[in-house]
């Protein structure tokens, strides 16, 4: 355990080697947050209530909406296809450590910077703007959504190594993650909630992995969703997560098969 928490520090000195990497990449989702906060504060503006949401209930979503993509989105598997490329990958496959957990240490070392900025920023931004938030007390709901938190890691944390996995058969791996991005954002219910969309999208998108990474924790927060739509998600997830875990690692020894280390 030890040296997987050394891992993720080491995670942490990357970043301070690369601060200015590090700054852009907050005020790129500072930005981006202000932006769909004041497109939606102002399609309620003239209204009391849109899509089966109130002011008070879009503005929380948007926000906190954004802090969850911090701790799901912020991952260090988007460096796999770069390794895998440049023959480093060789240098984990013979240490006596597990590469998946190796990954998963990075990615806790980013996720802590990251959450801890996102929190810092909204929090700014709530004294700066004063929105009018939805605050959930029920214990139970709060449990739930941290609950769902959890199953969002382990969904993103697997779709993003797969698409990491492309570098054992393509040196291009940057174009398709960057293209799933993209897609992601949209279907994870980063920008709007998901429900308002026409519902026949809306039950297909339900049966996707991608709405429990953002849109699903979220609602859980608000209270918008009945117990039993709780569970039948959780369950509809970890179908998803073992579909995910038995499929990576078929690609894994799949591609270690093909694997050159032509960088080295």
């Amino acid at each position: 355990m030890r040296k997987y928490l050394l891992v993720a520090k080491n995670t942490w000195d990357e970043y301070m080697q690369y601060r200015l990497n590090f700054v852009m990449w907050r005020v790129r989702n500072v930005l981006r947050l202000i932006i769909v906060y004041f497109l939606w504060y102002a399609i309620f503006n003239q209204r009391g209530e849109l899509f089966g949401y109130n002011e008070s209930q879009i503005l929380t979503y948007i926000l906190l909406s954004s802090i969850v993509a911090s701790i799901v989105f912020s991952t260090k598997t988007q460096d796999i296809g770069e390794e895998i490329n440049s023959g480093n990958l060789s240098n984990l496959l013979i240490k006596p450590i597990s590469v998946f957990k190796y990954w998963m240490a990075r990615d806790l070392g980013d996720k802590l910077l990251n959450i801890a900025f996102s929190i810092v920023e909204v929090f700014v931004l709530i004294i700066f703007f004063k929105p009018p938030l939805f605050f959930q007390t029920n214990p139970i709901f709060i449990f739930l959504f941290i609950l769902g938190i959890g199953f969002s890691l382990a969904i993103y944390f697997l779709i993003s190594i797969l698409i990491g996995f492309f570098g054992f058969w393509t040196p291009d791996v940057w174009g398709p993650r960057f293209l799933f991005y993209i897609f992601l954002e949209f279907f994870a219910g980063s920008l709007f909630p998901l429900d308002i969309l026409p519902k026949p999208v809306f039950s297909t998108l339900q049966l996707l992995p991608f709405n429990y990474l953002l849109y699903f924790p979220v609602k859980i927060y608000l209270g918008q969703l009945s117990i039993l739509s709780i569970f039948e998600g959780f369950f509809v997830g970890l179908v998803w997560i073992i579909v995910l875990y038995l499929f990576t690692n078929k690609v894994w020894f799949k591609g270690l098969k093909s694997y050159g280390a032509y960088g080295r």
